[in-house]
C-alpha cells in the first residue's frame, strides 16, 4: 500500500477531527457545523483516494473498494446534512446520521482489516 506524505496524513487527520467536530455540533450551530463537516469531509475522502494498492491480493483489493465505499458514504452524508440544514432537496429529517453512520462502519472495519491482511501478505 502506497503511503501518504506527512503533510497528507496531516491533512487526512485534520479531516477526520473536522468531520467528528463538525458532527458533534451539529445540534448547536448547524450551520457552522455544517461547514465543518463538509471541509472535514472532502480532506478525509482526498487523502483517502490518493492512496493506493499496487498489490494482487483480491481481499485487500476489495477492503480497499469497502474502504472508498465507506469515504463516499461520509461525502454523502454532508450533503444531506447540506439539504436538511438548508432545506432542500429530499433529505428533510436525519439521513445524514444514516450516512455517516454507514461510512464510520466501514473505515473502522476497513481500519482493522487491511493492516491484518497486509501483514499476511
Amino acid at each position: 500500500m502506497r503511503q501518504l506524505t506527512p503533510i497528507q496524513n496531516v491533512l487526512m487527520m485534520t479531516g477526520g477531527v473536522l468531520v467528528i467536530v463538525g458532527a458533534a455540533l451539529y445540534m448547536m450551530w448547524p450551520v457552522v457545523a455544517f461547514v465543518l463537516f463538509t471541509v472535514g469531509a472532502l480532506l478525509f475522502c482526498c487523502m483517502q483516494m490518493l492512496q493506493q494498492y499496487e498489490g494482487r491480493s483480491f481481499t485487500i483489493r476489495r477492503l480497499r473498494r469497502q474502504q472508498l465505499l465507506g469515504a463516499l458514504a461520509i461525502l454523502l452524508a454532508a450533503c444531506c446534512m447540506a439539504m436538511q440544514t438548508f432545506r432542500f432537496g429530499f433529505a428533510r429529517r436525519n439521513e445524514w446520521v444514516v450516512c455517516l453512520t454507514i461510512g464510520c462502519v466501514l473505515q473502522l472495519y476497513t481500519a482493522f482489516r487491511i493492516p491484518a491482511e497486509l501483514k499476511k501478505e
